[in-house]
Formats: structure tokens, C-alpha cells, sequence
């Protein structure tokens, strides 16, 4: 049998969805089971995006432009500016997903070998987007303990070497929670100059953010590089449209949005129905998210506060965006996740969490330690952690 590529064989497997088999297998034995594992919002998408898809008249759906339809990019290029983010409509591409998006970046910047400094953990999915574009992840260790601040610019510095060719930041953070300053993102805009690298952000988790003292800084507001900097985005998170698959790569550098649009015409087009929903939503109400962001906020406090009643936790309240990274008194995370759905059970429920090993790159670090999202109801997070605890307790037991 002729077999798979050395690429497919190296392909990391997604730490958030392996353990899938395990909650169905949980779920067939008729045990409830709380997913804190994945980042999929419970909060409703907008009503005027779920309108525009009832009210479409359309007799064909036919093939779109490769970049997207011009009327959605207009109308988000005047989202961004209404944000005091400086974007032009040529300077959008509308991509299946902010995955695409990070896709296409990649695929237009990087050559086989080059080097791409990540600080970490970091969304597992960078490791698989870096794998499929040859390219190799250089990780700049953050910790916990700091609460996942950006690591120094000296590390950043001591991880460049003539191979290196861009850096790659999510902000705000997914798995940590953690915003990103005005500060620390001019500190890599300098350094970013300094060694003329790419920096591209994604930025898919801007409108969550949780204390007033707070802001999001955009890296398409740095100044001097505009032709270094790439940004992505997504509707996914914004108005809880994950099945949407819409998202964008912008830059103001028309030789990636050249490159890219060679990768974005093999695959033809974006979505025509979920284009024509996003540009809807984009009319959404700030009372739609004034709502939102003061239900993730409760939902955090909560969690945060539950899970500092377990002995032995670590764990620092994130800033933004929905999830945490919450070091356990365990020795192996991965097992203990698969055990909590493979055998655990507590009055006929269980949880089930992402190990965060898989959201680092540095091998042996994070093997204690898990990311949670807090896309539950309240009531159901402080369910879950309870389960968590007493589950953390007759782990530790066994022989």
C-alpha cells in the first residue's frame, strides 16, 4: 500500500478535539458531559445575520470573487476605521475562516526551513499551519506564574537567527486570556524593524475584553512597518458564527495580498451565503455586545473563583477573550482528561477539559496543566468545576 506523506505523518494532532472519541463514548453510557474544551460560544449569532440568510433571493449561487464579495470588504474596512484601525478596502481578502487567512499568510511569506517565533503556549492549529507551510516554529516561553505576559524582547531577540522570518502573535491570547499592551506591541513593532520580520497578529478575539482600564491595540496601528504587518480576523468569536467560516487576512502589503490571492483562487471563492450573513452582522447593535462581553465577564469571575477553591490550582484571571489556562495538582493531564470521560463519573456527569501540553511547542512543558473555556451558562461552570474537584480528588486516590 503506497503510504502518506512525511508532512501527514507530521502533522500534530489537535489537543483540543482527540479526546472527541472518548466524550462520545462518555456520552453513549448516558453521561452528561460539560465541554470545556472548545472555544464554541453558547451566546446567540445576531438576528440580522440569521434574517439575511432566511430573506436571500437568490436564483443561482454562483462563484464569488476570489478576494470576496467588494460590498462586504467595504463595509468591514468601515468597521475597522469606526475602531481607529486605519484599513482600506484593498486591504481586506475575505478567507474560509481566520484559518485560511493564516493559511494564505504563511503560504505567501514563508519558504521551506524559514523560522516563525511564537511566544507560547499558543493556539495548537499555528503548529499545524506552520507544518503545512514547511516552515518551523521557534517558541518564546510565557508562564504562568506572570499571568502569560509577553515574554522579554531580549528572548524574542536571543530566538532570531538569519533563518527567522516572522513573528506570530494571537491578541487577545487563545489558550491564556492574556490582552496584549500598547507597550509590548510597539516593543515588537521595534523589533520587527529592527530585523525587517513580518509580524502578523491575530486579532479574531478584539471585542472581548473584560475591564475598562483595558484597550485593544491593533498592530495595523503601528507606525514605520506598515509593510511588515499582517492581520487576521474572523466572525466566528464576534458574533458567535463559528459555522460561518468567514474570516480576512489584511495588510497594506499588496505583495502578500498578490501572493495570497494565488493561494485564495484555487480554492475560488469564500462562502456566497455566510459573506452575505457577515456583512449583515457587521450592522449589529452595541447593545448586542454590551450584553455579551457582561455575560463572559460573570462567567469568568465565577470561574476563576471556583477553580481558586481547589487546592493545589494555579490559575490567573484572564483579561480577555474566553478561555484559561489552570495548572492542576496532577502529574499528567492528558491522562487525566481522557480518565475523566473514559471513566469518571459524578452523579452521572463528567467534564471535559484540552490538555495544554498541545498548546505548547517546548516538549514537557504544560503536562500539568489545561485550557478551559468559559462558553457555559453559569450555573453550568460552577457544575463543572465542582465535578472537576472532586474528579482532581479520586484521580490522585488511585493506586
Amino acid at each position: 500500500m503506497p503510504s502518506i506523506s512525511i508532512r501527514g505523518k507530521k502533522m500534530p494532532e489537535s489537543p483540543i478535539r482527540k479526546l472527541a472519541p472518548f466524550a462520545d463514548l462518555a456520552k453513549s453510557k448516558g453521561r452528561k458531559v460539560y465541554h470545556l474544551n472548545i472555544g464554541q460560544p453558547d451566546i446567540k449569532s445576531p438576528e440580522l445575520a440569521i434574517e439575511a440568510i432566511k430573506n436571500i433571493q437568490l436564483d443561482i449561487i454562483e462563484y464569488g470573487p476570489s478576494a470576496g464579495y467588494e460590498s462586504y470588504r467595504k463595509k468591514l474596512a468601515k468597521f475597522y476605521q469606526n475602531q481607529n484601525v486605519s484599513v482600506a478596502t484593498e486591504d481586506i481578502m475575505i478567507t474560509t475562516g481566520g484559518s485560511e487567512a493564516l493559511l494564505f499568510a504563511l503560504g505567501s511569506i514563508m519558504d521551506p526551513e524559514d523560522e516563525i517565533i511564537i511566544p507560547e503556549p499558543f493556539y495548537a492549529n499555528y503548529s499545524a499551519f506552520s507544518a503545512e507551510s514547511s516552515a518551523r516554529v521557534v517558541p518564546v516561553i510565557s508562564n504562568i506564574e506572570s499571568g502569560f505576559t509577553l515574554p522579554t524582547i531580549e528572548e524574542f531577540e536571543k530566538a532570531i537567527t538569519s533563518k527567522t522570518k516572522a513573528i506570530l502573535i494571537c491578541n487577545p491570547n487563545n489558550p491564556t486570556g492574556y490582552l496584549y499592551s500598547e507597550s509590548e506591541i510597539n516593543q515588537l513593532g521595534a523589533l520587527v524593524k529592527k530585523y525587517d520580520l513580518f509580524l502578523i497578529a491575530d486579532e479574531v478575539y478584539r471585542e472581548f475584553i473584560y475591564d475598562e482600564k483595558d484597550q485593544h491595540f491593533s498592530v495595523m496601528n503601528l507606525k514605520g512597518i506598515e509593510q511588515n504587518v499582517i492581520m487576521i480576523d474572523s466572525v466566528s468569536k464576534r458574533y458567535s458564527m463559528c459555522g460561518a467560516r468567514i474570516g480576512c487576512l489584511v495588510t497594506k502589503n499588496k505583495e502578500v495580498i498578490a501572493a495570497s490571492m494565488k493561494f485564495a483562487q484555487a480554492r475560488l471563492c469564500p462562502p456566497t451565503i455566510e459573506q452575505i450573513a457577515c456583512e449583515a452582522a457587521i450592522d449589529t447593535p452595541k447593545s448586542y455586545f454590551d450584553e455579551v462581553i457582561s455575560e463572559y465577564k460573570e462567567r469568568r469571575d465565577i470561574l476563576i473563583n471556583e477553580l481558586n477553591k481547589i487546592d493545589g490550582v494555579l490559575v490567573k484571571s484572564p483579561k480577555a477573550a474566553f478561555y484559561c489556562i489552570a495548572q492542576l495538582p496532577i502529574d499528567n493531564a492528558d491522562d487525566f482528561a481522557q480518565w475523566l470521560l473514559e471513566t469518571y463519573e459524578f452523579n452521572g456527569e463528567t467534564v471535559m477539559v484540552a490538555p495544554a501540553a498541545g498548546f505548547y511547542s517546548t516538549p514537557g512543558v504544560g503536562l500539568n496543566q489545561v485550557r478551559i473555556a468559559y462558553v457555559l451558562s453559569k450555573e453550568e461552570l460552577i457544575k463543572a468545576v465542582h465535578i472537576l474537584k472532586e474528579a482532581i480528588k479520586e484521580y490522585n486516590q488511585r493506586s
